[in-house]
């Protein structure tokens, strides 16, 4: 091997050494496969309850005494404390080549599959993926170990550019398909994919019911990867925009206050529809920026999300 090819070799390398030790480091002690998980799952550690959703929750599940006292039906939340199954559907869209600040937001979804993946390591904890790709969807079976995450980061680091992906919809589809266990699902997107066509509804998002029968099954998590520049335009004069997906380009005065203003109003609006969506499936949602500190966010989403469970568990004493 040529000294060029060997140390385009090592770059994947390097970058996953530094990428796991700053992860390991930052959040060793939060995340278990024998302690909370990211979200309150089915396992054996009773968790609490919540309200009974008909046609997706089993009746076996039913927590009579909470029912009883609220006069609601309601049924058990566990915690998913040993091993966990978790799978990531990881979106490899042109859009997600974009970036502007510390990151590409494809660096930033290979940096929350790791985290998720390194603080469920152990314990017979086991991570499988789907990355949605131009050929379709690259399937990577559940193992376990530190070895087999590491090269699922790996081939998301490699995988091919600027390649139109197989859409996130059917892409969702066919990770509910394949994993008939219920577990942790987590996907990372910026869930651009299945919006009208400029974006703002009010028609749901193409991705939104095959996201909610995921969510039926399993505890899902959507991790949405977004930059500051899709929120608001800076002011640089004539700038051309090229359309990732469709390499349709248009110049832009940003001079314009107007048209700024305007941008970051549809912007928002984008967001909220996506968020709506989210929400409406049932799904947690976790939102990531390129020039936020995505670990700190994850954190704070890691002890919402117990800060919550054990509300759900100790209902008696949040009255007092």
């Amino acid at each position: 091997m040529n000294e060029g090819g060997f140390l385009a070799e090592l770059v994947p390398e390097r970058r996953l050494r530094r990428l796991e030790l700053m992860i390991t480091r930052r959040l060793d002690g939060l995340l278990h496969g024998s302690y909370l998980g990211l979200l309150p799952g089915i396992g054996s550690e009773p968790a609490g309850s919540r309200e009974y959703r008909p046609g997706e929750d089993e009746v076996r599940r039913m927590d009579w005494s909470v029912t009883a006292r609220t006069t609601v039906p309601h049924v058990r939340t566990m915690d998913a404390d040993r091993e966990l199954g978790t799978h990531v559907l990881v979106d490899a869209s042109a859009s997600m080549d974009f970036g502007t600040a510390e990151l590409e937001k494809r660096e930033l979804a290979i940096a929350a599959v790791a985290a998720v993946g390194f603080l469920t390591l152990g314990n017979g904890n086991r991570l499988g993926a789907h990355l949605l790709t131009g050929e379709g969807v690259r399937r990577f079976p559940a193992r376990g170990g530190r070895t087999a995450l590491l090269s699922l980061l790996r081939a998301m680091m490699l995988a091919p550019r600027n390649q139109h992906e197989a859409g996130l919809g059917p892409g969702i589809e066919a990770l509910h398909r394949q994993t008939p266990r219920s577990g942790l699902v987590v996907v990372v997107s910026d869930f651009l994919d299945g919006l009208d066509e400029d974006g703002l509804g009010p028609a749901a998002p193409a991705w939104e019911e095959p996201l909610r029968r995921l969510a039926a099954r399993h505890q899902v998590l959507a991790v949405q990867v977004g930059d500051p520049r899709e929120q608001e335009l800076p002011d640089v004069g004539l700038l051309t925009l090229v359309d990732p997906e469709t390499g349709r380009r248009r110049d832009v005065p940003t001079a314009s206050r107007r048209l700024r203003e305007r941008y970051a109003a549809a912007a928002a609006q984008q967001q909220a529809t996506i968020a709506q969506g989210i929400k409406r499936a049932g799904a947690a949602h976790l939102p990531l920026r390129t020039d936020r500190d995505w670990v700190a966010d994850i954190v704070r989403h890691v002890h919402s999300r117990r800060r919550l469970s054990r509300a759900a568990a100790n209902p008696r004493r949040n009255q007092t």
